[in-house]
């Protein structure tokens, strides 16, 4: 048995679609080309044949480990969250305390995070730092530079 994965509603609705997608499209998509290389005659040297049978492998994988995450995945309500603290899907402003530079960031699941979007993922070591803080709070983060720290100026959800 896998490990539970937390998603906000919007990464788990994400995730089914995806699946629902890779199911409904791309599973009769290989099937049809099995079946066309299949036509083609001599399967042992049809390297059309031998590319959509592996396709097929790489996609059945894919919808499995899909599955597998679905099916242990736990949807963390917003509303049930102590806002007060940084915690899983905070909307949390920081201070960089050494340049002055302010940044903002949603921690979120693992599997919801996007650097561009502002979306860090829970176990990386920023959040990892700021995980329980208050506003006023005052994070050390080890990074490849050296220690870096941060001060916590606003939570939201």
């Amino acid at each position: 048995m896998s490990d539970v994965a937390y998603f906000t509603q919007e990464g788990y609705d994400k995730l089914k679609k995806e699946l629902h997608e890779l199911k409904t499209k791309e599973r009769p998509s290989i099937s049809n080309q099995i079946a066309e290389a299949r036509d083609k005659g001599d399967l042992s040297e049809n390297a059309e044949y031998h590319a959509a049978k592996e396709a097929q492998g790489l996609l059945e994988l894919k919808i499995g480990k899909l599955q597998d995450i679905l099916n242990n995945a736990k949807v963390v309500d917003k509303s049930t969250l102590d806002t007060s603290k940084v915690l899983i899907l905070s909307k949390v402003k920081i201070k960089n305390v050494a340049n002055g530079a302010t940044m903002n960031y949603t921690i979120v699941t693992e599997n919801e995070a996007n650097l561009k979007e502002g979306r860090i993922s829970v176990s990386s070591p920023v959040a990892k730092a700021l995980l329980g803080k208050k506003v006023g709070d005052k994070a050390t983060v080890t990074t490849p530079n050296g220690e870096m720290k941060l001060e916590v100026l606003e939570i939201n959800m």
